[in-house]
């Protein structure tokens, strides 16, 4: 029988609560039965994997269009072919009567018999599978899109109802943190399958067309496709299940949706005299990294009733452990993504001989930096930061072998609490193995992207202010001292308002990579421990996570503009956020 969540606090967010107030005992879950396994709260480490075993390919998966869906796209939800009940898509014609959409078909499913490693045994995992540019079906394919062409991803839910192990097999995904109408952006209560729906869905269905129109933010104002100042490049898509997006994201429903314009382009060869010609397609190569754990089988597991959740030892890039990418030389545009679900990583570059290599850092979040970082010896993410780096392999004679090593020590899931240490945890080995097939045209300008000017400081003295706390009550992660309740807004902006957002974590103890989709946000100012500090520079563009260490309050000034409806912003430590660090807000 279907069945539609009737409130978030009668059904899943009752069930949390009401473990943690009776203390149960958390619920340690594999993603397949394991004998023997260790289900306290002190988990035994990962058992060992066989380093530099497993190769990622050349070129980066790219995610292909198709021709033609089975029921055309509607601005409303055609429930009688199988559709969730969703709301409207909104400004659908508006924004699709210049540019016919281009079509994407997608499948949230089971993958059996994946391999982490060659020292682990196959196993199921979930993921996101569409056709690839290059033939045949893809993982978690790369959207490669572009602003002023919109896109129409038809996503159906095929996870199996009956899967044993951690996570549900609902889901909403979220395109983060892409300028999307509201009931395109993965709100966590509209999740479904074909037998469930959540709180803020009509009904269930097999599947849900999502409408992403690819405009820049500033639409009414600056009419087009909005301010170009505004672009994003590198963003990513995942689940955003309530209550369960840590699992279901860490099973594997994940990946890169990437976005050009005339200035980033995609093309190292573009004529356009304005075009940056950044490395580009097959040298534009996207790195996710997540934290994970496994028993003494080497099957992956994870406690999604521990409100603290479960840190990784094992370091997963694209969904290997310790994997090998083979480059040519000359230069590449390396995307590094943080999918958590937990842990900070400070990456540095090295030789053999543990030699710390120099790149360029040209974005941070989503976003290109208003002028290039040269000779940068790390970068540092939390959960669901991005960096784009430029490192030039031309630099290396064949043979050279260099790796990506994370020396950002974290023992527990508070976060980071130590500085980093050398030599670090090596998570990728890159061997320079080969020339490239045509010489290498690609540039790093002096100059990236424009950032709009703030307001004046007299302006911005007119400007509201909310304050939001992030804090641990009661054995729950909260803000303001509440826990999510996705049916009720806690704030509500009218379009075009401007805010100052007062982002406040008062705790000695954690780190929280605050989130706030749909908009991005420019930080202020930054103190810590009531002492004011600078804004690092890679932190003065804009951003979509404000990562808040320890006792840290950062003022973030945002717009709100262009589309309507509900949206949410949360602590992106995934565990935080399914134990209820999370709000939602609304546009009306």
């Amino acid at each position: 029988m279907k069945q539609t969540d009737p409130k978030p606090s009668q059904s899943r967010r009752s069930f949390l609560r009401n473990a943690a107030a009776a203390g149960a005992a958390p619920l340690v879950l594999s993603a397949r039965p394991s004998e023997g396994q260790d289900d306290t709260e002190v988990l035994p480490p990962s058992p060992p994997t066989r380093a530099w075993a497993e190769r990622l390919p050349n070129e980066p998966v790219r995610f292909a269009p198709t021709d033609a869906l089975p029921t055309t796209p509607t601005s409303w939800s055609n429930g009688q072919s199988g559709e969730c009940g969703r709301a409207d898509h909104q400004r659908f014609a508006e924004l699709s009567s210049a540019v016919v959409p281009d079509l994407y078909d997608l499948t949230a499913k089971e993958i059996p018999g994946w391999v982490f490693n060659p020292a682990y045994p196959q196993q199921p995992i979930w993921g996101f599978e569409g056709d690839a540019v290059s033939g045949g079906r893809a993982l978690n394919p790369t959207f490669a899109a572009r602003y002023g062409r919109p896109i129409v991803c038809r996503l159906h839910n095929d996870l199996p109802q009956d899967h044993t192990g951690f996570g549900t097999p609902e889901i909403s995904m979220h395109l983060h943190n892409s300028h999307t109408p509201s009931e395109s952006d993965g709100f966590p209560g509209d999740y479904f399958s074909e037998f469930k729906s959540g709180p803020t869905l009509d009904s269930p269905g097999r599947w849900k067309d999502h409408f992403y129109p690819n405009v820049y933010a500033g639409l009414d104002e600056f009419g087009g496709i909005g301010d170009s100042r505004e672009a994003l490049g590198t963003l990513w898509y995942h689940d955003h299940t309530l209550d369960f997006t840590a699992p279901n994201a860490s099973r594997g429903l994940a990946g890169f949706y990437l976005l050009f314009d005339d200035l980033d382009s995609g093309n190292e060869n573009d004529p356009n005299p304005g075009a940056l010609r950044l490395p580009s397609h097959p040298y534009d190569y996207p790195l996710l990294f997540q934290d994970k754990r496994f028993d003494a089988n080497g099957i992956q597991l994870f406690d999604q009733m521990n409100p603290e959740g479960v840190l990784g030892d094992k370091i997963t890039v694209n969904g290997k452990i310790e994997p090998v990418l083979r480059v040519a030389r000359r230069k590449y545009r390396l995307r590094l993504l943080d999918a958590g679900p937990i842990r900070f990583y400070e990456f540095f570059l090295v030789n053999s001989s543990n030699v710390v290599q120099k790149f360029t850092h040209i974005a941070n979040d989503g976003n290109l930096l208003p002028a290039p970082l040269l000779n940068r010896s790390s970068v540092r993410l939390g959960v669901a930061e991005r960096a784009d780096i430029v490192v030039d392999f031309s630099k290396y004679p064949v043979g050279t072998t260099l790796y990506l090593v994370n020396r950002l020590p974290q023992d527990s899931t508070r976060g980071p609490d130590k500085d980093t240490q050398a030599p670090g945890t090596r998570v990728l080995k890159i061997v320079v193995n080969r020339e490239p097939p045509a010489p290498d045209v690609s540039v790093v300008k002096s100059a990236l992207r424009a950032l709009r000017p703030l307001p004046s400081s007299a302006a911005l003295a007119s400007v509201p202010v909310r304050r939001w706390e992030f804090k641990r009550e009661g054995g729950m992660w909260t803000i303001n001292g509440e826990l999510v309740d996705v049916l009720s807004p806690r704030a509500v902006m009218t379009p075009g308002a401007a805010e100052i957002w007062e982002l406040v974590n008062p705790s000695g103890g954690w780190s929280h990579p605050v989130h706030i989709h749909f908009e991005e946000g420019r930080i202020l100012s930054k103190t810590v421990d009531g002492v004011s500090v600078p804004v690092p520079v890679y932190e003065r563009g804009r951003k979509d996570v404000y990562v808040l260490g320890p006792n840290t309050t950062m003022r973030v000034f945002m717009r709100f503009r262009d589309f309507k409806g509900k949206y949410v912003m949360h602590c992106h430590n995934l565990t935080h956020e399914d134990h209820a660090m999370m709000l939602r807000w609304d546009i009306l």
